[in-house]
């Protein structure tokens, strides 16, 4: 097994680049001062590596400590699922039934749906209209469209039950959180949520709504929760077991 260990092009970033077996793999080095020892993860939707480092732990001590477990690092990454992209035929989940891209590159308009949406008599079909040249983009921004459209709906409900009220609401591609909130009050969610059942999307809005009173994972924090959700636990663990499928959609 050879490595091959180079500095990236944008060392800012704090990422670094390991060839393991001829294959490029990035490290994105990230510092925790309550980290006791160096921590690896693999990322959930792309080939990289995800290295924490202790507070006072070096880089050079985070190289090689991945060079040390390359083997691991290879395993992981070949038994990562295949990426769906966006294509015509492609079949995606949305709010968690299966809906195939159909593109129209005679029709005017950008993206619309139709058929069954409860799946039960026919797939239902997600059109494109225009060039296939912008069908990815054209579908990506759509979800977005769809992903914002359900989560303000539910952060407007979970507000008005707790008496809290939300700043802004951001749709972003997280990978690592599927919502957050800032201590100014903004909520953050990943469209991809959109892709989940609804009562998953409807429990992280509340889990962040909820973080609006309570800024951490107390008792309290999850009474708020429960109010909102009483069953918010087969939310989690819908996401616990199914999460990562998520991420595979759309690259």
């Amino acid at each position: 097994m050879i490595f091959n260990l180079r500095r990236s092009a944008a060392p800012l970033l704090r990422t670094r680049n390991l060839e393991i077996d001829g294959r490029d793999v990035s490290v994105i080095l990230r510092r925790n001062v309550r980290a006791q020892r160096f921590i690896l993860k693999i990322g959930t939707n792309k080939p990289e590596v995800i290295l924490t480092m202790p507070g006072n732990g070096s880089e050079a001590e985070a190289m090689d400590f991945a060079i040390s477990q390359a083997h691991w690092i290879k395993s992981r990454l070949n038994a990562q699922p295949d990426i769906i992209a966006f294509t015509p035929g492609a079949e995606i989940p949305l709010r968690n039934i299966m809906h195939t891209i159909e593109h129209c590159p005679n029709q005017r308009g950008t993206v619309w749906m139709s058929g069954d949406d409860s799946g039960e008599l026919s797939q239902p079909t997600i059109y494109v209209a225009g060039d296939q040249r912008h069908l990815a983009r054209r579908v990506r921004d759509w979800l977005k469209k769809q992903a914002r459209s359900d989560l303000s709906q539910s952060v407007t409900v979970h507000s008005q039950h707790l008496g809290l009220r939300a700043k802004s609401i951001t749709i972003r591609d997280q990978t690592t959180r599927w919502g957050s909130c800032s201590s100014t009050g903004g909520l953050s969610f990943s469209w991809r949520l959109i892709l989940a059942p609804s009562f998953v999307l409807d429990y992280v809005a509340a889990h962040e709504v909820a973080h609006l009173e309570e800024m951490n994972h107390g008792p309290r924090f999850w009474r708020l929760v429960e109010q909102c959700i009483p069953d918010y636990r087969n939310a989690q663990k819908w996401l616990k077991n199914s999460g990562a499928k998520l991420h595979i959609y759309g690259k």
